[in-house]
């Protein structure tokens, strides 16, 4: 592994960055959520992957509500994959499910990236009533046989 390059950004660049993301946020709120009904209970799903986060709400029979992903709000590039991209995405949710005023949600979480506990953290500091927490990543038990060894 080489040196790690530095990049050092101009305050221009970080203000232009900061706009960016605050208008991407606006954008997403503005949108209406046309979907009312009465849900007992909702289920969030949180994928997050090496390059990204994607976030999605269902209601109690799994037809999807909200989604939201880092690409979604304007991060680029390696941005997509941190934390506080995850962390971003998930309190653009929130403001989206908070209009649907459904009293609990169920959390399922898959994949190994950085931003699933950054999203978690989000919702719960904007008092969901979470009731379980499930990680569904798929692991490997034994896979498949191995080929014949080769012989010459």
């Amino acid at each position: 592994m080489g040196k790690k390059k530095i990049v050092n950004q101009k305050e221009e660049d970080i203000l232009k960055e900061k706009d960016e993301l605050d208008s991407a946020l606006k954008k997403n709120e503005s949108k209406e959520i046309t979907k009312k009904g009465i849900y007992p209970f909702g289920k969030i799903y949180i994928y997050s992957s090496y390059n990204n986060t994607k976030i999605t709400v269902t209601d109690h029979l799994g037809n999807v509500l909200v989604w939201s992903s880092a690409g979604h709000l304007q991060f680029k590039g390696p941005k997509k994959a941190t934390s506080f991209a995850a962390a971003k995405v998930a309190e653009s949710i929130a403001q989206k499910i908070k209009k649907l005023h459904i009293p609990e949600f169920k959390v399922y979480i898959k994949g190994l990236g950085a931003g699933r506990e950054s999203a978690l953290r989000s919702f719960i500091a904007q008092d969901f009533n979470i009731v379980s927490i499930k990680d569904v990543t798929p692991v490997p038990h034994g896979g498949c046989r191995p080929p014949k060894v080769r012989r010459v």
